[in-house]
């Protein structure tokens, strides 16, 4: 199994990656994999995914002081300090999408939301209360990318900026 991975990963390898950097863990990253899919592609990510901040960003056992709990579960409770970090953490996720961007076959919405896997859930997918990027729901969007209605690069702004946002929240038991 380890054999076919690295194979794998060799031949989605870019050659600049491999010349550049000299190791193949390099591959691993969306950014350098997506460069070698021939097909098109829709990205959807929020820019505050929860699970990425929460496991990622700031793990449990990068915080033995607590001072994250309570911002990890609510994006409201968040201080000055952290919001610095999670707009570079949304700044990093927007520079390494930056070439994906590039090709107008490829599709991507992005919202400024504090949620995780938001096409399986109705609410988040296509409903009245659906997340919006100019009044467009991620289905429509990804509608209008796949029917080939018109280039799809909906990247919202900073949070706290979009009211049809929907926030986790895991201070609710």
């Amino acid at each position: 199994m380890m054999l076919s991975t690295f194979r794998l990963y060799r031949k989605v390898c870019t050659r600049t990656v491999l010349i550049e950097w000299n190791h193949l863990r390099q591959c691993l990253f969306p950014q350098e994999m997506v460069k070698n899919i021939k097909t098109p592609v829709f990205l959807v990510n929020p820019a505050y995914d929860f699970w990425q901040i929460q496991n990622i960003l700031v793990p449990d056992v990068s915080d033995p002081h607590h001072y994250w709990v309570k911002c990890r579960l609510n994006i409201q409770n968040c201080n000055h300090g952290q919001m610095e970090v999670l707009q570079g953490f949304r700044s990093s996720l927007l520079k390494a999408v930056n070439e994906f961007l590039l090709n107008n076959r490829n599709g991507v919405f992005v919202n400024s939301c504090f949620i995780h896997c938001q096409t399986w859930m109705g609410e988040t997918w296509h409903s009245p209360s659906s997340p919006r990027i100019n009044n467009r729901t991620i289905a429509e969007s990804v509608g209008d990318w796949y029917f080939n209605r018109k280039v799809v690069k909906q990247i919202d702004c900073p949070y706290p900026c979009n009211p049809t946002c929907y926030n986790m929240d895991f201070t609710r038991g």
